[in-house]
């Protein structure tokens, strides 16, 4: 089979996963089903992840988990770790002690890629409360993380005893099956657990299996190609915009932007009218860069929304998508690519590197936890331990803090307060 050929209009796919998402999240009107954009990503990378694991088996003992995990953290590890500290600096000054207790938590559990497990203790991912939380859009790259450190061993066995890829097979569907009957008497861990989601990763998988057992036959008829891929493409706008938070999801529903995207793998081509339009430059511009633009946009989004109280205007939504791109651009150009360069870092460099990274956001985050959120900020350091006294009737309470003021000045603080201390 060899190794896998680059296809620009996998990177413009990945655009039309990304955008969605930043549209989604800064409350477009006709993009409410835009959260589906990471189940489009879910599907591409179980599909490119299969494809260059079993180019590189097919070579000959050219397969290294010591190499393949270089590369897991050389693409995904500098850039996530450079949003977490910038958004703990800006966490600093804008988040209540309560809020920077969680966000701190959300650190480690990063650190640990575990940051689906953390919000899935916490909260929903349709809930107003999520909106205002820097990091929660990690959780996604925590289910790829755990997909990566558990699919390349599973390849190799079903290599070598063909016959396990019926079984491989078999947990895709029991995955499925477990999230459209189970998923709704637990809805968050259906949304945030792998077990619940693995079956969209391995539909990218079985996408790439089926390709390269297929590679050699006749090519489809035009007519085909077009159809699949202009069906594809229809399924993924039908779910963007027929979806919203009532959606049962994931579920059955699901597949309807993940069978769209494998249509679109399957049979588009560069040379294919939709091909032609993933192909474009800015679409692969935008692709290429959709890794960094993820990342970003939600601490942007969180931020701003905490402070015009989750509502943000009109002029700022499409401010915040603006920088929200800029800074993917930036983050792309000046992190990704040149951690991506074998030349400037070597692999124990990159290894060190990410423990160094590790281990700091971890302290940071311990620190937050058992300093209850850094109350001792100069911020906050006058505020009372329970925010609920802020909805009061009395002038005063002990701390000598107007109540009365803080109801009509600072509302927004009594409504971000959970008053709990967990």
């Amino acid at each position: 089979m060899g190794e896998m050929q680059y296809r620009k209009e996998i990177d413009g796919l990945r655009a039309l996963a990304v955008l969605p998402v930043l549209l989604y999240h800064a409350g477009v009107p006709g993009f409410q089903g835009g959260y589906v954009g990471v189940d489009v990503f879910f599907v591409i990378s179980g599909y490119l992840i299969t494809s260059v694991l079993n180019g590189e088996i097919e070579k000959g003992g050219e397969f290294s988990f010591r190499r393949f995990y270089e590369r897991r953290a050389r693409r995904l590890l500098p850039a996530l770790f450079s949003v977490a500290l910038v958004s703990s600096i800006a966490a600093w000054f804008v988040l209540l002690p309560n809020e920077m207790k969680d966000f701190s938590q959300s650190l480690v559990a990063i650190s640990a890629f575990a940051s689906n497990l953390h919000f899935f203790r916490k909260t929903g991912y349709f809930e107003s409360a999520t909106e205002l939380k820097p990091l929660m859009h990690t959780w996604s790259l925590a289910i790829e993380e755990q997909f990566y450190f558990l699919f390349p061993a599973c390849l190799l066995l079903c290599r070598r005893m063909p016959r396990l890829y019926w079984a491989l097979g078999l947990v895709g569907i029991a995955s499925l099956l477990h999230s459209q009957f189970n998923g709704p008497l637990h809805p968050s861990a259906n949304f945030y657990l792998l077990p619940y989601r693995g079956w969209e990763l391995l539909l990218g998988v079985f996408l790439s299996l089926a390709g390269q057992s297929f590679s050699a036959r006749t090519p489809l008829p035009h007519w085909l190609t077009n159809l699949g891929e202009g069906l594809g493409l229809a399924l993924i706008i039908f779910s963007i915009a027929a979806f919203d938070h009532t959606t049962a999801f994931p579920s059955f529903f699901a597949l309807v932007p993940t069978v769209g995207t494998l249509f679109i793998l399957g049979f588009t081509s560069s040379n294919s009218p939709l091909g032609r339009i993933l192909g474009s430059r800015p679409l692969v511009a935008i692709g290429l860069m959709s890794y960094s633009i993820y990342l970003w946009h939600q601490p942007l989004f969180a931020f701003f929304k905490i402070r015009y109280d989750s509502v943000l205007p009109s002029l700022l939504q499409w401010t915040l998508i603006g920088l929200s791109l800029i800074c993917g651009a930036l983050s792309w150009r000046f992190i990704e690519r040149p951690f991506r360069e074998k030349g400037l870092f070597s692999q124990k460099e990159i290894f060190q590197y990410s423990i160094f990274g590790m281990i700091l956001l971890t302290a940071i985050g311990l620190a937050g936890h058992f300093s209850h959120g850094m109350s001792f900020r100069p911020s906050f350091g006058k505020l009372p331990k329970n925010y609920l006294s802020y909805l009061s009737p009395l002038p005063q309470d002990n701390t000598g803090i107007d109540l009365n003021a803080c109801v009509s000045e600072a509302a927004s603080l009594c409504k971000r307060a959970d008053f709990s201390d967990s």
